[in-house]
């Protein structure tokens, strides 16, 4: 919830919905998912959950494209104020 409020606050246009968070489990336990989405104060649905996750080296590309188009955005965003 911090980051999507970061997100929300810092960089979502007025134009854009609401940031959407999603949470991925090594494992699943009902018991800690309940405790840890009881205080949200957004709704929260469940679409699909999986034993298995994409492959590791597809989650670390796009963990690497995602960087690396922030630290460009950053820099764009740096050279709009000079």
């Amino acid at each position: 919830n911090f980051y999507l409020e970061a997100l929300d606050r810092d960089v979502k246009k007025p134009n854009e919905n609401p940031s959407v968070g999603v949470i991925l489990c090594a494992s699943k336990d009902d018991a800690v998912v309940e405790y840890a989405l009881s205080r949200s104060m957004s709704p929260t649905l469940v679409a699909d959950y999986r034993l298995c996750l994409p492959d590791k080296t597809l989650l670390q590309n796009k963990l690497r494209e995602l960087t690396e188009l922030a630290l460009e955005s950053g820099e764009r965003d740096e050279d709009d104020e000079e």
